[in-house]
Parts: C-alpha cells; structure tokens; sequence
C-alpha cells in the first residue's frame, strides 16, 4: 500500500506539544524558521515515500546477507542511503561546528519518524549514528569530534553501539571485552559483541563502532568500564578510510523480524590488530554510554510511533476497501466496507487514538531534549523523568496498535503478503531493546522519583504532577494524576521489592497521565479542519475510554511483592 507521511500530524505536535517556535526564537535553534520547518517535514516525507517506502517489503522478504567480505544489503538499498546522505538528512539536529544543521533535536526526531513509518528497519541505520554524535560531542576529543562528527552528522560514515556479551545480556557489568595500552596512546581492543544492529553493511565508507571495555586492572562492574571508538577502517593520514582494523563480522541473526536491518556478531582483535582510542576518561564508559543510551531510548519510544503509524495506515486502507456483510440494523442488507461495523471502527478509533498519543508524548521528551541544550531550569530532570515513558510507553502501544492492525485484517492479517503481520513482527523487538520495559520501570521507580528534590521534598516528578495538574479538566485525568502523584509518594519510601512489583503498572498509569495531558492540550487547539475533526475525535476516545482503563491499574500499583514470592522457583513448572 502507498505511504503518506503524516506531515499535518508531525507539523501540529511540533507546534502543540514542542513548541517549536520558542525555539525557534533562540539564538541557538535560530534557523529552525517556519518555511525551514515545513520543507525539511515535506522533504522528509517525499524522500520516505518515493525512495524508503518501496523497499519495506523487500527489506523484510530478501533481508541482508552475510557474506565473508562483510553484510550486503538488498537491491535499492544503497541508493536510497545516499539520497539520504547527499539531501543531508542526517545533519538536521547536529551543531554547526560538527558540520549539522543546527536544527532543534525535536524537527530530527520528526524527519527519523517520517523515514522509519515508511521502513523501520532501514531507519535504525540512522537512529544509531544519532546516538554515535551524540556521545562524541558530549564525551570525544576536539581531534575525534573534527575527524568523526563531520562524517558521522553528514551519514557518510555510520555509527554503532558496541554493549551487549554472550554472557552479560543486560547486566553490562559483567562485560569482558579487553582494552591494553599500546604506548603510544591507542589501545588493542579484543572481544566479542552480539545484537549489534548495522555493525556490518555496504552502504557507507566507513563504521564507527563505539565499544564497552575493560582496561588492566579495571575494578570490577560498572566501575570498571570505558568506552572505545573503533573504526571498521583505521584513517590515513589525510583523515580518510584506509587499512582494515581488525573488526569481523562472525553471523548476522536470523530474526522474527527487522528482516532489513543486519543484527552482528562482532568480534573485535581476531589477529590482535585492532586499535581504537579512548573517548573521555579511563573508567568513565558508564557515562558516555548513558549519553549513548538516553538518545537510543527516546529513538527506540520513536520507533513505537513509527510502527503504530504504518500498521494504523494500512489497516485504515484495507478496512476502507474491505467490504464484507450488511451494517447491523441497516435496511439495505448490501454488504458494506468493513470500515462502517463498530467494532472494526472501535479498533481503527483506538489505533489513532495511541498512535497520536505515543507521538505527543515521545515529541515532547524530544523536546526536552532541546530545552535541556538551552539550560532551560528544571528541563534536564523533566527529561531524565519521561524518558523511560516514552520508551516503554511509546514501544508497548506500537506492539499493542500492530496486534490490532492485524485484527482488522482479519484472517488476511495472518497472511504475510498483506504486510500487516511484519508490522506485529517488529515491534516486538522494540520492548526489548536499549534496556528491555521492566528496566526502564525500574529505572522510574529506582532513580527517577527522586531526582531533583529540594528542601520541600519535591523534584522533578511533583513538577511533572503539578503541571498536569495545573492543566487538566478532564474528570477522569484528574483523578488518574491524583493516583499517579500517591503511588509515586508512597514509592519513594517502598522497600525495593515492593517498589519494582510495582514498578509497571505504575509507568503504564503515569504515562497514560502524561499522554492524557499532552492529547488534551491538543485538544483545546484543533483546527476546523478535516485534520481537526479527527483528532477532536481521537482526544475524546484517549480521554473517555483509555485514561479510564489506566485507573484500573490501581491495585497493581499499589500491591505488596509478597504474591510474587509466594512460590518457590520450582512451583512455577508445576
């Protein structure tokens, strides 16, 4: 089926929920004018529809391929990328000393949205590179930043995150890849990593690998760790690709979906000649790779929306051409398109309705992100508070409104050749990664509560509390902020097993609160329009069916761990 890009949707979110021309009326996002704003979204979207779009299906059905020269992609792919390179698409959220555009993180993570709704896959090539700048313009060198970041922003070279053992999984402590000094200031890195997504392809010149690692002696855990640039070709002395560094791909994983992006084992020093440079300081990798991490988690709440957005675009088309059975109750027994039954209209309603809402709520962390660059007071912690919302959040609704594309479908939502089920197929992956959902509950309820407290004993979740709060008409949202505000109270003080039994029915409930907000605001200012009346008509389902069902999660929230206990490990087989 054709993709649209939702332009008009991005363009209203963008100026609702972001505010996006507060920040135009910085010095720093100066750039980010109107007419700029509009053609980077209708540019963005005729790229993702003429180019990115149309290989979706072949990504999925064809795949990458290993091969012993390295990971091939399929035909159309490299051509599609360096479109993407030379209309300078990656540039758009990276500063203008690193070669970017300037532009506010917020318009970025708009363009990733419209790139990844037409092929999700294809898009985790650039949403990793984000992160990659990222890290080196927090944590690199001026040398690394000068001879990386203007390929890196431009997409020339790609980038990667290299965290993930065999035997560590998500406990990155337990990491064993080894770094020695050289002598000369670079190091020998030897190791092995897994699930490393575009660690190997044929579309770039160069990969710039960002890797986990040990020093001599290094204490133990996290403690102990530092982070690596690790070029897949070592630079000559004119700063271009030159001899090979020692980086293999072992196999590429043959997953349930996410066909189109090459997921590597990568073993790094086979032949102990491979170098790679220290970003920041010896044992500071926890901090460069939470820098990596927080941008890859608000991507990965992103790709909820953008899964959302395709799986609710080809349900809508198909249940519009679909006709099958007579209305209920109708006088004329001609069959109708399924579209005009009410439950099929129950499920499309509910599928806009969280895909509007996950947009809001992944767009205004995102916007967050650009308030924090302006050293906006309080904006840091605002962040550091949503973002386990939006990436758990955003990911569960892209899973749950994928499930559903599939249910309008019906029986042919089970047949691959409708597309449909790839939709279901790759969200799953997105609960899983960049810190799997139970992590980032526990990353709320364990971290985030607390942040920012002053002498009143309030921090950065009051402020979020009081803000809704201080805009909420909606009955049930009320009441739903209220239960939100005493759990989390009542959290604070929770002995830890309490507190993580608790931990994701709360995030569920305090994020449909959020989304709640965030889709009421946009309520108050639709326009009257055809877009207008959709959306009136999305806010008042999110706000009258699915805030209410969030209230239910009550108990669940308020319970003590002892049920959870109450088995020994082997009474779970019986």
């Amino acid at each position: 089926m054709p993709f649209t890009p939702a332009i008009t949707e991005q363009r209203f979110v963008l100026d609702r929920i972001v505010a996006i021309g507060e920040l135009g009326a910085t010095d720093r996002f100066a750039a980010a004018s109107d007419d700029v704003i509009d053609a980077v979204l209708e540019g963005a979207g005729a790229l993702a529809a003429g180019e990115w779009a149309p290989l979706n299906r072949i990504g999925d059905t064809i795949g990458a391929k290993w091969t012993p020269d390295g990971v091939v992609m399929p035909d159309g792919f490299v051509a599609a990328y360096q479109d993407y390179v030379d209309g300078g698409w990656g540039t758009i959220g990276v500063p203008e000393e690193f070669g970017g555009q300037g532009l506010p993180f917020a318009l970025q993570t708009a363009v990733l949205d419209t790139l990844g709704s037409a092929n999700m896959g294809f898009a985790l090539c650039p949403t990793l590179t984000v992160g990659a700048i990222e890290a080196l313009s927090h944590h690199g060198s001026p040398e690394q930043q000068a001879l990386y970041l203007p390929h890196l922003a431009t997409g020339a070279w790609t980038g990667t995150m290299n965290l993930t053992e065999p035997q560590a999984g998500s406990d990155v402590g337990a990491l064993r890849t080894q770094a020695t000094p050289r002598g000369d200031g670079t190091w020998s890195i030897k190791g092995t990593k897994i699930y490393i997504s575009f660690g190997d392809h044929d579309m770039a010149k160069n990969i710039v690998h960002l890797v986990l690692a040990r020093t001599p002696g290094a204490p133990e855990g996290t403690r102990g760790i530092s982070l690596f640039l690790v070029p897949k070709y070592r630079l000559d002395a004119d700063g271009k690709p030159g001899d090979f560094n020692d980086v293999r791909v072992v196999s590429i994983e043959h997953k349930m979906g996410l066909h189109a992006s090459p997921t590597c084992v990568l073993s790094f020093g086979d032949h102990d000649d491979c170098i790679g440079e220290l970003i920041g300081a010896e044992h500071g990798g926890m901090r460069a790779m939470f820098t990596m991490m927080n941008n890859a988690r608000l991507n990965v709440g992103l790709q909820g929306v953008q899964i959302a957005e395709g799986a609710t675009q080809a349900a809508v088309a198909y249940a519009r051409e679909r006709i099958q059975s007579a209305r209920a109750g109708s006088p004329d027994k001609s069959p109708v398109a399924i579209i005009d039954h009410p439950d099929v209209r129950r499920m499309l309603m509910r599928m806009k309705a969280q895909t509007q809402a996950a947009r809001a709520l992944v767009y205004y962390a995102a916007g967050q992100v650009d308030r924090a660059t302006l050293g906006e007071d309080g904006a840091m912690n605002r962040l550091e508070v949503v973002t386990p919302l939006a990436k758990a959040h955003g990911t569960d609704l892209g899973n749950e409104v994928a499930s559903l594309g599939i249910q309008v479908h019906g029986g042919m939502g089970f047949i691959e050749e409708t597309g449909a089920a790839q939709y279901f197929r790759e969200a799953r992956i997105t609960p899983i990664y960049e810190g799997t959902n139970g992590i980032q509950a526990a990353d709320l309820v364990g971290r985030k509560l607390g942040l920012g407290h002053n002498q009143d004993g309030d921090g950065a979740f009051a402020a979020l509390i009081a803000d809704m709060r201080s805009e909420a008409k909606h009955e049930r949202l009320i009441t739903l902020i209220d239960a939100c505000d005493a759990i989390g109270r009542r959290l604070q003080t929770a002995d830890a097993d309490d507190r993580l039994a608790a931990s994701y029915p709360f995030l569920t409930m305090l994020s449909v609160a959020t989304c709640g907000w965030l889709m009421e605001r946009e309520g108050r200012a639709v326009p009257d329009s055809e877009f207008g009346r959709m959306k009136a008509a999305s806010v008042r389902f999110y706000l009258d069916q699915i805030v209410p069902e969030a209230l239910g999660l009550d108990a669940a929230a308020s319970a003590s761990a002892d049920v959870l206990y109450a088995l020994e490990p082997e009474a779970f087989a019986a």
